[in-house]
């Protein structure tokens, strides 16, 4: 028997203990990898990548070659544990779903079994769930947070304000100093209510100041004013309170409320926190509106992965659509081996780079909601076979890359905030207002279903609390970037129609760089 034959048995043997099925090419291609290598190593190395292909929660219990490319990637990053990569993907029904528990003031995992097929009080019971995680970060802030004992009324407290329920203000035939958190919603048509879990109550909102953002129907709003013959005379118009992350993570402990295999969070990881400072090269390259069918597009973005096949960042992550016009959505599928052949011919992108593919809601095979199931296999499972390192992700999708938490979304969100806002801010930037509207509202969804339709069920997914360290967003509408509440807020806008712009972010410096493929003389 052969050396390569011999190992090849060790291998598939050690694979099948874990319940795994290991394809011919990947157990040949990791005994070409170990043949070097004595005999003691040679086992060492094998139960290594053994326990990091376990790590990937991988779909089905069958192990290809890239899965070993990964393992052994991760396997050469010394000193992390088996749950600590650097770099994964976590799919958006994987995200976690906590619920917020008042009596203990934290956190607690959901353990409802979810579907796309939500039960009827689905809607209110989401709805109801980001009342709640608003009112408790709300309701802690020094403006509201009252720490004397009744009664009596310590220095400096005269201007504390109370956090007020509908219930407690429909009690009463009129109250001064109202402040509300509730819903803005239209239960009849042109008149706006606010609305809380115990009621809602009429608004209005014609002579009230409005505070930065975009305000939509759908949104959370706190409301200051006073209320007189049923009706809550609005003065002032604001967001709720905004927290920084560190704080908010408090009230999850060391629960992995961000998603992946790793039962604790990995934000607090001090291997991959040195590994991060350490790798300040290291690069995550962002593109929308990859019109895979547009000729002039595929010849920039073949420009593109040739440069970065020098200079391999850790992933590259392409946005939908992937075509702009679909009149036979199997043409797709040829699109998408033509850009596996260009990377099939990019040796260090190979080897060293993850192809992240999220489409947007006007990519085939899925209905107009988000989250959105990724491109099928049926189109890109080519793609796959070309360059192994694809992956093929939801809209939204998160992204962990050592400590760095960050979240991609392929949405025209900007676009629908201000055609919806019942007030458009006449001073300061726009990217300023979106992001100060989204990072308050702690959701990528701050709309009501119409406008901006989600699964009841996967509202997690969307969710922006604890806030991540970097929100992506693709929509068309031109790039910008911005940083509210030590959050990153940045809009890739649309590749083509930019004149082939893209954004590439350092994780280790946490900083935006403004790229574009140059015009050829």
């Amino acid at each position: 028997m052969s050396e390569i034959h011999r190992l090849k048995s060790q291998i598939v043997s050690r694979f099948s203990l874990g319940g795994f099925q290991i394809r011919s090419e990947a157990s040949t291609f990791l005994a070409q990898q170990l043949q070097p290598l004595d005999d003691a190593e040679r086992k060492k190395w094998i139960t290594n990548v053994a326990n990091h292909v376990q790590g990937q929660c991988l779909n089905l219990p069958v192990i290809e070659k890239q899965h070993i490319e990964l393992a052994i990637k991760e396997a050469n990053n010394t000193g992390l544990d088996d749950t600590e990569t650097i770099f994964r993907v976590i799919s958006a029904f994987e995200v976690p779903s906590f619920v917020y528990c008042a009596e203990k003031k934290k956190f607690l995992p959901d353990t409802n079994k979810r579907s796309l097929l939500a039960t009827p009080d689905g809607k209110s019971s989401y709805i109801r769930e980001r009342y709640w995680l608003l009112w408790q970060k709300t309701s802690r802030h020094e403006t509201f947070s009252q720490r004397t004992t009744p009664g009596m009324e310590a220095p400096g407290n005269r201007n504390k304000l109370s956090l007020r329920k509908v219930e407690n203000i429909l009690s009463t035939s009129k109250m001064n100093d109202v402040v509300l958190l509730g819903l803005l919603t239209q239960l009849t048509e042109g008149r706006y209510y606010l609305e809380d879990p115990t009621g809602s109550i009429p608004i209005d909102i014609s002579t009230a100041t409005y505070s930065p953002g975009l305000f939509c129907e759908g949104c959370f709003l706190l409301a200051y004013g006073k209320y007189r013959d049923g009706v809550l005379n609005v003065e002032e118009i604001g967001f709720p309170m905004p927290e920084l992350a560190t704080n908010s993570r408090a009230f999850f402990g060391t629960v992995n409320s961000w998603g992946g295999p790793s039962k604790t969070l990995l934000k607090y990881s001090r291997n991959l926190n040195d590994l991060e400072k350490a790798n300040v090269e290291h690069s995550l390259v962002f593109l929308s509106d990859c019109w895979l069918d547009n000729p002039i597009v595929m010849e920039k973005l073949e420009h593109l992965l040739r440069g970065y096949d020098d200079f391999p960042p850790v992933a590259i992550v392409l946005m939908g659509p992937f075509a702009r016009s679909i009149e036979n959505v199997y043409t797709l599928k040829g699109h998408f081996i033509k850009l596996g052949e260009i990377l099939s011919s990019c040796e260090k992108l190979q080897s060293q780079t993850d192809l992240v593919i999220v489409p947007s809601i006007d990519d085939p095979a899925a209905a107009n909601i988000l989250p959105r199931p990724p491109v099928p296999e049926a189109l890109a499972g080519e793609l796959k076979k070309r360059f192994p390192r694809t992956i093929l992700t939801t809209n939204p999708c998160r992204l962990q890359y050592c400590t760095q938490q960050i979240v991609v979304c392929r949405a025209d969100l900007v676009t629908k905030l201000c055609r919806n806002t019942i007030h458009f801010p006449k001073e300061g930037l726009l990217e300023e207002h979106f992001a100060r509207t989204i990072i308050n509202q702690n959701t990528l969804a701050p709309l009501t279903p119409i406008a901006f339709p989600t699964h009841w069920n996967y509202d997690a997914a969307l969710s922006l609390y604890p806030l991540p360290d970097l929100i992506v967003i693709g929509d068309p509408c031109q790039g910008f970037h911005t940083t509210e509440q030590e959050c990153t807020v940045m809009n890739v806008g649309s590749f083509p129609k930019s004149k082939y712009a893209f954004k590439v972010y350092y994780p280790s410096s946490r900083t935006v760089e403004d790229s574009q493929i140059p015009d050829e003389e």
